[in-house]
């Protein structure tokens, strides 16, 4: 067995096994759980961004890039962005 030493409470639990052991004992299936570092993970990025962090607007913000990106093409640019979104590789404005 393997434990987290980054669990979140210290216990260090279980996160691997062997299982479905051959009879010569040559071959098993090794399984590793990640959710308890995932979980504990997650909870260290929102701390990090901190309490000032809004979401709402990072969105908005992102919006508003993506449409400068794209304005204020010429013909040329133009076409090449409608080829790209009729082709899906660019999302349609106001979709991104």
């Amino acid at each position: 067995m393997m434990t987290d030493p980054t669990s979140p409470t210290g216990t260090g639990a279980d996160i691997s096994r062997v299982t479905g052991i051959s009879d010569d004992r040559t071959h098993g299936t090794f399984e590793l759980d990640l959710a308890g570092h995932e979980a504990w993970r997650r909870a260290e990025v929102f701390a990090a961004l901190g309490d000032s962090w809004d979401p709402v607007a990072v969105m908005q913000d992102e919006a508003e890039a993506q449409r400068l990106l794209y304005s204020g093409l010429d013909a040329d640019q133009q076409a090449t962005y409608a080829m790209l979104v009729a082709a899906g590789v660019l999302p349609a404005a106001g979709q991104g």
